[in-house]
């Protein structure tokens, strides 16, 4: 099995070795295991996760649902009918950001050509 030290993890994930040291004290993240010398080795398994936790976090989902989805995870299979129901929320408000963006961009778009036109 794969181990990475929490500099390889950074790297990896672009989570801060601050932010990593976060989400494992308040459960976001389990418990790391540690070598012999007590320092902090992570899985590829704590790199999948981590993966998912990014995903989350870069499309706005807020702490306390990351961790309430953390928990079901950990709960076990019985859980996924409402992970599924999470996560399907998530998605539509992520939907309703991509599609005010987008309007926002045709606005920015038509200014653009607006400005292109004044100088031509």
């Amino acid at each position: 099995m794969s181990v990475y030290t929490p500099g390889q993890v950074v790297e990896e994930t672009g989570f801060s070795l601050d932010t990593l040291r976060y989400y494992e004290r308040i459960g976001l993240l389990e418990s790391i295991g540690r070598n012999a010398a007590g320092q902090r080795r992570f899985t590829q398994e704590d790199i999948g996760w981590l993966g998912m936790v990014r995903c989350l976090r870069d499309t706005g989902m807020p702490i306390a649902e990351m961790l309430r989805f953390a928990e079901m995870t950990r709960a076990g299979d019985h859980t996924v009918r409402d992970r599924i129901a999470l996560l399907e929320a998530h998605d539509r408000r992520v939907q309703e950001q991509v599609e005010n963006l987008r309007e926002k961009q045709v606005a920015i778009r038509n200014k653009i050509g607006y400005y292109r036109s004044v100088v031509d």
